[in-house]
């Protein structure tokens, strides 16, 4: 028998959008957890779902290992989980029966969970972990097995039901500080072969991830923290750097992305992360995800490319400044302009994460957005919509027009889930509208800098011409969308 079987329940073949990209990560959170409790001394194993086919497989894996406890540790560095995509909740209440039905005691850690504590408790869940979950958990799994006699209401962090049925709720826990004493995770716990070979098989290289960081200080009003609040923590270059160099023994990756809600914040910290990656000889080529204001700080763009920088992904959101303010965002416009230039000049990539659909937008403001996606041509671009999440201001805002369906079922619904400036129709086909001319500016350029051309050419040649071909008839039905009847909610007063 096995002390704790892990796993989360975010599968990538239940997100169509994300399995045909075929961009798997392991659950980097989940192995966190794996690798604190095994520092315990418990036997662990791990269920990853990420490439799993079905929750079938997870009820193999309990009759394989005969676990005690079945602990569902959501990865809380993906942004899906924090999304709580409603598929994904059907594959937690279908593990949760699957192990309850076994006699197993299950455990519950994530954003969904946290926000949603009675639901999870009502399908046979025994405990839930709100926030960060590690202390939490070392804690609680002593008082289960004895090696402790604290009782379970005196530790933080937890809710589950009393003897009266009603939830109960213990203390906020605090975040962990001391990032550095963590240990990395159980990478030898995942089938690191097989992850290898589908990206290899994909992409034709392979990429790892990893978090330099935990939590995010800043104020944007549609960002759900439901795990570190406005904590800000952060590893030593030193430490990241020592697990880079276990990564590059146990996983050999040909690239990196760093999953933090924001990369290299403190002061220094890129520079001597950049001094680190030449001196210990681990430079691997990393994209992760930059604020477009700190980006022009001092020498910060040089240090990432020094450190290994490929792509840097930026929250754009709008270029709207009306828009932009009205989110909280604390950028200028003009800052994205400039750091997309700045990081352009040390030939390094740009990805642009686009949302639509805020309080107030008008056919203006999309304007705007879209011409700062032509005058900047960043390399990547991903288009969402605005996702009222409990606990963030825009979520108070809407919340009496949120009908009954409150989630996403997986990454590509683009619903709109209260009563935005335009209906989910619209910006389902403005998703489509902005990526058929994106492709095709962008393939016309590749294609007038590359001499001579190829024969494998004609493929982007065909699909640059039947984007642009296609381009009047969807803007025309855009507009007829636009005008569509609909009862739009346009405010933008604070609370």
């Amino acid at each position: 028998m096995t002390d704790v079987l892990f796993g989360q329940s975010y599968y990538l073949r239940f997100d169509p959008k994300l399995f045909a990209a075929m961009q798997p990560y392991p659950p980097l959170g989940t192995l966190y957890a794996a690798s604190i409790l095994r520092n315990e001394g418990y036997d662990v194993a791990l269920f990853d779902a990420m490439l799993a086919e079905s929750e079938a497989e997870w009820a193999a894996a309990l009759d394989r290992t005969k676990p005690r406890y079945a602990i569902l540790f959501e990865d809380n560095f993906n942004y899906l989980s924090k999304m709580c995509l409603s598929r994904m909740r059907e594959a937690a209440f279908t593990m949760t029966r699957m192990a309850t039905e076994r006699g197993v005691t299950v455990i519950i850690c994530g954003a969904d969970a946290t926000d949603h504590s009675a639901r999870y408790l009502a399908q046979g869940v025994q405990y839930i972990i709100r926030g960060e979950g590690e202390a939490t958990l070392v804690e609680l799994m002593a008082a289960l097995t004895g090696k402790s006699d604290k009782s379970i209401d005196s530790i933080n962090g937890l809710a589950y039901l009393g003897d009266d049925g009603n939830v109960k709720v213990t203390g906020a826990r605090a975040t962990l500080r001391d990032l550095d004493a963590l240990p990395f995770p159980a990478w030898d716990l995942v089938d690191v072969e097989k992850y290898r070979v589908l990206w290899k098989e994909h992409h034709g290289y392979y990429s790892v991830n990893m978090v330099t960081t935990r939590g995010c200080p800043y104020s944007c009003n549609w960002c759900a923290k439901p795990i570190w609040g406005q904590r800000y923590n952060v590893r030593s270059p030193e430490n990241v750097v020592a697990e880079i160099e276990m990564l590059k023994r146990v996983a050999a990756p040909d690239h990196l992305w760093f999953a933090d809600d924001i990369f290299g914040l403190k002061p220094g910290w890129v520079q001597r992360f950049a001094d680190l990656t030449e001196e210990k000889d681990v430079r691997i080529p990393f994209k992760s995800l930059n604020r477009v204001d700190l980006l022009l700080q001092a020498d910060t763009v040089a240090a990432l490319k020094r450190a290994g920088a490929h792509t840097i992904w930026v929250g754009a959101e709008s270029g709207s400044q009306k828009i932009l303010d009205a989110m909280d965002k604390g950028t200028q416009v003009e800052d994205i302009y400039n750091a997309v230039k700045r990081l352009h000049e040390h030939d390094v990539r740009v990805g642009f994460f686009l949302q639509f659909g805020y309080l107030g937008e008008t056919r203006e403001d999309i304007k705007k957005t879209i011409q700062m996606v032509r005058d900047c041509m960043p390399d990547d671009v991903g288009i969402s919509v605005s996702y009222p999440l409990p606990g963030t201001k825009f979520y108070e805002r809407v919340k009496n027009e949120l009908s009954d369906k409150q989630n996403w079922r997986d990454s590509d619904d683009l619903a709109m889930l209260y009563n935005g400036p335009f209906p989910t129709e619209f910006y389902r086909h403005l998703h489509t509208v902005i990526h058929k001319e994106y492709r095709a500016r962008k393939t016309l350029r590749r294609l007038r800098n590359l001499r001579p051309w190829r024969p494998s050419d004609a493929r982007q040649v065909g699909a640059m011409l039947y984007h642009t071909l296609t381009l009047p008839a969807a803007r025309a039905k855009l507009d007829q969308l636009a005008n569509a009847p609909h009862k739009a909610t346009i405010r933008l007063e604070p609370l």
